[in-house]
């Protein structure tokens, strides 16, 4: 699904989700601009999908209560076999080529 999309139409989307959770919470672009330290015209680009910065996303995010979800935009990293071999103190004795 976002893979299909431009990144135009990824702000917009995300812009249009922002501002549903918002209004969900009934509270108006004036004082989610106060509580996240914003302006409200910071918010009213958030909400037409126009491009902000990300320290500012993540303002209005956290304000929102939604910054545990930033975990799923960028999920750790998890160890390959070969660095769990290392930290396990084994050595890596050969590496195979990929057949192609």
């Amino acid at each position: 699904m976002w893979t299909e999309l431009s990144d135009t139409a990824i702000l917009k989307r995300i812009g249009a989700r922002l501002k549903a959770y918002r209004i969900s919470r009934e509270m108006k672009q004036q004082e989610l601009a106060d509580e996240s330290g914003v302006g409200v015209s910071t918010i009213a680009k958030i909400e037409k999908g126009q491009s902000v910065t990300l320290s500012l996303l993540i303002s209005v995010i956290r304000t929102l209560g939604l910054l545990e979800n930033l975990e799923m935009l960028v999920p750790d990293q998890k160890p390959s076999p070969f660095e769990l071999l290392k930290m396990q103190g084994k050595q890596v004795k050969r590496v195979r080529t990929k057949k192609e």
